[in-house]
């Protein structure tokens, strides 16, 4: 069973639970991340969530998000997902926004309550998505203009904030990120 790591306000780890129910109504807080998927042309990836996804099913949003297991870094979560999510292996990771969080609800109460930081990736080649995370997928140019999922619609005023250029973005600095992001 996949687990999340709940945190407290500060962003220390202070339990687990198991993913698949900790999405309702009253969600805790926990740690997860997006990323960004930049491909060697600067194009971006936007994907387009599986309708079978417990949260915001069929929306169009950012690359990959995800949650790290316990005791596992962030960023080699962020690593992990893109394989496995998107068949993906990674040229460049990069912090971007540390400590972006959000709290949002979907129309039938179900809430997504996260300290989700941000990474700027760049790879080669085209996903190969599993069909049970990822609907769809677009290559686009930055910055998107469809509607995405309210986390992306947070992130992308404060991604468009570091520069006009994705690659070209300002590391974050890790010391930034929550305590529990290892």
């Amino acid at each position: 069973m996949e687990q999340v790591v709940l945190l407290d306000e500060a962003g220390q780890a202070i339990g687990t639970a198991d993913k698949a129910t900790v999405h309702h109504e009253q969600t805790p807080l926990h740690l997860a991340f997006s990323s960004y998927v930049f491909d060697e042309h600067n194009r971006f990836l936007l994907t387009r969530r599986a309708l079978s996804k417990r949260t915001w099913p069929g929306v169009w949003t950012n690359s990959c998000c995800g949650h790290p297991a316990p005791g596992e870094a962030i960023r080699d979560a962020v690593i992990r997902r893109l394989k496995t999510e998107l068949g993906l292996d990674v040229d460049t990771i990069e912090l971007v926004l540390p400590k972006f969080r959000y709290r949002v609800a979907m129309p039938d109460g179900v809430v997504e309550n996260e300290m989700c930081p941000v990474y700027r990736v760049t790879v080669t080649g085209d996903p190969t998505p599993d069909p049970s995370e990822v609907e769809d997928f677009e290559w686009v140019s930055w910055p998107p203009s469809r509607e995405l999922s309210p986390w992306a619609e947070l992130q992308l005023p404060q991604l468009k904030a570091l520069g006009a250029d994705p690659l070209r973005w300002p590391a974050g600095d890790p010391a930034d990120l929550p305590p529990a992001a290892g």
